[in-house]
């Protein structure tokens, strides 16, 4: 691993759980100096801004991964479940990882990162739509409304896995259940 990856990654956890986190701290989190720090990233925001990419890639990656594209032009109800099982799984790993992605102003209010966000959010909506005509998901509710709730499922878990109010073992199953469980087509 590189000096920049383990840094990223240090930064990733620390402000997973100290959002606040100064670059001396995250220098200190990754067993380097902080002029290392300050080599691979010139500010804080541009360290954030490589998460929020880093982020978005594993998103785009997730949904390539599951085969999304191909289970939503299936229609196939047990092949949507599975693939949305499988998704909301790689989601909480990815929140406990990259959480800071989640809910950080400098992440999430950036434009290029929020177009493409954007992009990826409305490729699961698809997702979501195609599970409520196949009849896996409830379809009262605007597919856009599964897609936040899941936005909100994922900053709950990580906070709760910050906060020690659940298992790491237990975060996937928690989420699938509310998820699955409480959007399921009555």
């Amino acid at each position: 691993m590189s000096t920049r990856d383990t840094v990223l990654a240090a930064a990733q956890r620390l402000l997973t759980t100290e959002p606040t986190a100064s670059m001396a701290q995250i220098a200190a989190a990754a067993g380097v100096g902080r002029a290392t720090v300050h080599r691979h990233f010139s500010s804080r925001e541009d360290l954030l801004l490589e998460i929020g990419e880093r982020s978005l890639a594993r998103w785009d990656e997730s949904q390539r991964e599951v085969g999304m594209a191909e289970v939503v032009a299936s229609g196939d109800p047990a092949r949507i479940r599975a693939c949305l099982e499988e998704l909301l799984d790689r989601f909480v790993v990815d929140a406990d990882e990259m959480g800071i992605a989640l809910t950080d102003p400098t992440v999430v209010n950036a434009p290029d990162l929020r177009a493409r966000a954007d992009e990826l959010f409305a490729q699961e909506v698809t997702l979501y739509a195609a599970a409520q005509e196949a009849g896996v998901l409830r379809a009262d509710v605007p597919a856009r409304w599964l897609g936040h709730s899941v936005y909100g499922l994922l900053v709950a878990v990580r906070d709760a896995l910050v906060a020690g109010d659940i298992a790491r073992r237990d975060a996937e199953a928690l989420v699938r259940s509310t998820f699955l469980d409480g959007s399921a087509a009555r």
